[in-house]
C-alpha cells in the first residue's frame, strides 16, 4: 500500500514555520518530486534521481523518504570509504551527492541494491547524462533510473526559504522585507542563503534589525561581489 507523505502546507508569514522532516511545502517546482516519493516502493525500477541546484530541497525531500523507508543515508563524497553500505533488514539506501561519488564504489552499491531488492535514491546537482562518468556500466545503470527534477522557486516557496533560513538564525523579520527581497533578488535557492547570511552578518555588526533598507544594501553588497566575480572571470 502506497503511503502518502507529502502535504501542501500554508505560507503564513505572520507565524514563522519550522520545517520538521515530517514536513515540506509542496510547489509547483517540487510537485512532481514529492509524487514519484509518494508512489514509493510502486516505482518501475530499484532506483531514483532527484536533481536541482544546491539548496533547493533535495536533501530535506532525502532525509524524509529515508525516515519513512528506515533506510540508510550515505554521502556520495564518502562512498569510496565505505565498502559495506547495505544494513540487514534495510529496504531503501539513500545517496546524497551521487554525482561526486567514486565510479566504482557507486556501481558497487548500485548492484549490491538490486542483488538484495532494495531500493535506491540519489540526489544529484544535474541530469545523470551530464555527470562525468566514465564506466560503461555505470552510465547505462544511472542513465537507466528514473530522474525527476526540481526548478526555481515560485514566489510562495521562495518566501518560505527565506522565512526558514531567518529562523534558522533566529533573525526576527517583518513579512514586508521578506516580500521585498522575493521582489528583487534572483530567483534562487542559493541567492536566498547567501542573502539571509549577509543580512545576519550586517544586523550583528551593527547592532540593528533587519529592515526594508538592511536587506537594500544587502542586496547592492551581493550584487557588487556579483560583479567582482563576473571581472575576474572575463
Amino acid at each position: 500500500m502506497t503511503v502518502r507523505l507529502f502535504r501542501q502546507l500554508p505560507l503564513n508569514l505572520d507565524v514563522t514555520p519550522a520545517y520538521s522532516v515530517d514536513d515540506f511545502m509542496v510547489a509547483p517546482c517540487n510537485a512532481e518530486a514529492t509524487a514519484w516519493l509518494d508512489r514509493w516502493p510502486k516505482w518501475p525500477g530499484y532506483g531514483l534521481i532527484i536533481y536541482g541546484p544546491p539548496g533547493c530541497g533535495k536533501s530535506h525531500l532525502a532525509r524524509v523518504w529515508q525516515e519513512h523507508t528506515k533506510g540508510r543515508l550515505i554521502y556520495g563524497a564518502d562512498l569510496n570509504k565505505n565498502d559495506q553500505v547495505l544494513t540487514v533488514g534495510s529496504s531503501a539506501v539513500v545517496v546524497e551527492g551521487a554525482d561526486d561519488a567514486n565510479e566504482r564504489a557507486l556501481l558497487r552499491l548500485y548492484n549490491g541494491v538490486v542483488e538484495a531488492r532494495q531500493t535506491l535514491l540519489l540526489t544529484a546537482t544535474t541530469v545523470p547524462t551530464r555527470w562525468s562518468m566514465m564506466l560503461p556500466d555505470l552510465v547505462s545503470r544511472m542513465t537507466a533510473l528514473a530522474a525527476v527534477g526540481i526548478g526555481k522557486p515560485d514566489d510562495s516557496l521562495l518566501q518560505a526559504i527565506l522565512v526558514k533560513q531567518f529562523s534558522d538564525r533566529q533573525l526576527q523579520v517583518g513579512a514586508e522585507v521578506v516580500v521585498y527581497l522575493v521582489n528583487r533578488m534572483e530567483r534562487s535557492f542559493e541567492t536566498a542563503r547567501e542573502i539571509v547570511a549577509v543580512l545576519d552578518e550586517m544586523a550583528l555588526d551593527r547592532q540593528r534589525p533587519v529592515t526594508v533598507s538592511l536587506a537594500g544594501e544587502a542586496l547592492e553588497r551581493l550584487a557588487e561581489v556579483q560583479a567582482l566575480v563576473d571581472k575576474a572571470q572575463d
